[in-house]
Order: structure tokens, then C-alpha cells, then sequence
């Protein structure tokens, strides 16, 4: 146990932990709340990779809890809005963790910002079993919150994996769809994919290890809002961590080549549990959120795939006014609506 700047590190016992130099000092981009305790833990996955997180608990709380696990955005760093959504349900009497994914931030996994549909499921499963572990969390009562590209990932998890009993995807992307279509499906044909996937083969022989870049600086006048949103939350004090690759150097070019061939939401329409997705009016990205909850309800009657078994517990909440990058922090307008989300944990985790 290592004592610093009031903070506690320590990890769940495992025979393959590797040890991980974890910061010591509150390094986030938002304050840490009176009503909660924090302490940064370690969990192992099925693949062997070791997560580096930050616990969030009630502060006097007695019993066993309900509890949260929050990942995301895709390319972020939980010390960003992953850890301010855990920290805020903390506040509303449930145990909540951040974690880093596989790859990235302060979890282990090389060559570094890389990804996989699999692996990085397998992150939130993952989570989930150090949750259902711990002595004052109910096993019973564990929810996942999925943010911007996680929210994808948090849907996959929740069709995969019936001990999530509540889920809530915020101002999603399905990184699956995008990185085989393009953006707004612009490049969803054979011709457009095939050209991505030359590329791509050429990068693995050339410069396996370059890096993408990040959010870009400056923005250009005549680029669109959204990348001008991203930049304000990445690239300002707002939001901006040194170990976040959209804050700085990106994804590795290739880091993402699998998902581009794989499809996440093909067994949502079969999630039994509840499920939030809440997405702003004005954000690029609301078509992610609307198309995967009506495929999620309704299923897809011309390819012969059931609406859900549980419709009842789904729903779609469309935020008005708020951008996508709204819902990471709040933005200007106290968009992220922390009642509604305490409501629906506690009715589905109870």
C-alpha cells in the first residue's frame, strides 16, 4: 500500500498483476468532490492486461452498495469526463470506477494506443468482475456507463454479459460503424473500405508504429463544429491531460484496423437488462444513438432479426441544446443530467 498526497494505490491480488507506476497526485480535470473517497486500484483482464483505475465511494456509507464501472471516451484517459460521470454517482450513494482501457493511459498493454473490439470488451467484463469482488459492492446490483466511442463498447458488453443490469451509452459512437463506413456512412461502400484497407496494410510495413495525431491544432476556420468542439474540450484547460491521446499524439495509425471489419450491436437486440441511451439534440453524433436503439428495440424485421424480449426497460433520452461534447463534462450549460441518471440506476439496480 503506497500512501501519497492523501491518496491510497493499492491492488486486487492476482498471479499476474503487473505492477503499474500509478500517479499519485489528483492530476484530474475536475475537483474531487467532499461527498466521496477516492482510491486508484488495479484489475487484471482475461487477456492478462492489467487496468489501471480510480474507485469513487460514498463517503460514511455502510453495507452493500450498487456500483458503477465508467469508461470512455474513446482515445480518453479517466482523470477526463469518465472519471467526473463515476465521481458524480459516487455522490448519489454508489461505489463507481474509472478505468483506463487496455493500451492506454495508465494501463499496461503494448505497443501503446492500440485497440480491439474483443480485448476492449473484455475491459469492461473485466471491471465487472473486480466489482462483484469487492465487500461492499452487491454482485447483483453492477451497472456500466459507456461514454462517446465506449458507448458502443458498453452495449457490446451488455449483450455479452447478463451481470450488467443497467447500461447507459452518453453521446455515443459504435466505433465499429464508423471505422468501416466513415463518418455519416460517407464512405460505405466496397471501393471506399478497400482503398482504407491498401492503406492501412502499406503502414504495417512501412511504420507499424506511427502515431495519428490527435484532436488537430488549430482548427481550422472553415472545419466543422464538431472537430471545433473537440478541440475546445481536448485542447483547453477544460479538458486537456497529458496521457490522453486525443489530448496529444492520437491512436497509432493502425490502432484501430480491426474494428473497421467488425460489428458491434448484432446481439443487442437481445439485451434482457436496462439500458439509457442519452444523446444531445445537436450532436454530429446522434445518429449512433438513435439508429442502435431502434435497432436494440425494434430489431431489423428484413433481415429477419426479433425486436427486443425486454423492450420496457429501454429508452432514449434526446437532451436539447446539447452538443456532443455537452455530455462530457457539461459544457456551458449544465447538459449532463446527473438526477436522471441517479433515477435510473437506482430503479434498475435496486
Amino acid at each position: 500500500m503506497l500512501l501519497a498526497c492523501g491518496l491510497v494505490a493499492w491492488a486486487q491480488p492476482s498471479n499476474n498483476m503487473e505492477t503499474l507506476n500509478l500517479t499519485q497526485e489528483w492530476d484530474k480535470t475536475f475537483a474531487l468532490s467532499e461527498k466521496v473517497g477516492h482510491r486508484k486500484v488495479t484489475f487484471t483482464t482475461q487477456y492478462g492486461f492489467t487496468l489501471a483505475a480510480d474507485l469513487y465511494e460514498p463517503k460514511n456509507a455502510t453495507g452493500k452498495m450498487a456500483a458503477i464501472a465508467v469508461s470512455g471516451p474513446f482515445g480518453a484517459v479517466k482523470e477526463q469526463c469518465s472519471g467526473l460521470y463515476a465521481m458524480r454517482m459516487a455522490e448519489q450513494g454508489m461505489v463507481a470506477m474509472a478505468f483506463d482501457p487496455s493500451f492506454t493511459g495508465e494501463s499496461s498493454g503494448t505497443p501503446r494506443r492500440t485497440a480491439s473490439p474483443d480485448i476492449n470488451t473484455e475491459d469492461f467484463m473485466a471491471a465487472v468482475d473486480y466489482l462483484s469482488k469487492l465487500p461492499n459492492v452487491d454482485p447483483e446490483r453492477i451497472g456500466v456507463i459507456g461514454i462517446c466511442g465506449w458507448g458502443g463498447i458498453a452495449l457490446n458488453a451488455a449483450a455479452a454479459d447478463p451481470r450488467i443490469k443497467a447500461t447507459v451509452a452518453s453521446t455515443m459512437y459504435d466505433m465499429t460503424r464508423v471505422s468501416g463506413n466513415g463518418y455519416f456512412d460517407g464512405d460505405d461502400n466496397e471501393q471506399a473500405r478497400h482503398s482504407a484497407r491498401e492503406a492501412l496494410s502499406a503502414q504495417r510495413l512501412s511504420n507499424p508504429a506511427a502515431m495519428a495525431g490527435g484532436v488537430i491544432a488549430p482548427v481550422p476556420a472553415d472545419a466543422p463544429q464538431f472537430v471545433k468542439d473537440y478541440h475546445a474540450y481536448y485542447k483547453t484547460p477544460r479538458g486537456y491531460h497529458p496521457r490522453s491521446g486525443n489530448s496529444t499524439d492520437g491512436w497509432r495509425v493502425i490502432g484501430t484496423q480491426a474494428y473497421a471489419n467488425a460489428r458491434f450491436l448484432r446481439y443487442t437486440n437481445e439485451i434482457r437488462s436496462a439500458v439509457l441511451v442519452m444523446h444531445g439534440e445537436k450532436a454530429h453524433s446522434r445518429y449512433f444513438g438513435e439508429d442502435a436503439f431502434n435497432y436494440m428495440v425494434n430489431g431489423n424485421a428484413a433481415a429477419g432479426i426479433k425486436p427486443n424480449p425486454c423492450p420496457g426497460n429501454k429508452e432514449l433520452l434526446i437532451i436539447p441544446g446539447a452538443t456532443h461534447c455537452d455530455l462530457y463534462d457539461g459544457g456551458d450549460g449544465n447538459y449532463i443530467p446527473w438526477t436522471k441518471l441517479a433515477q435510473f440506476f437506482n430503479t434498475y439496480l435496486k
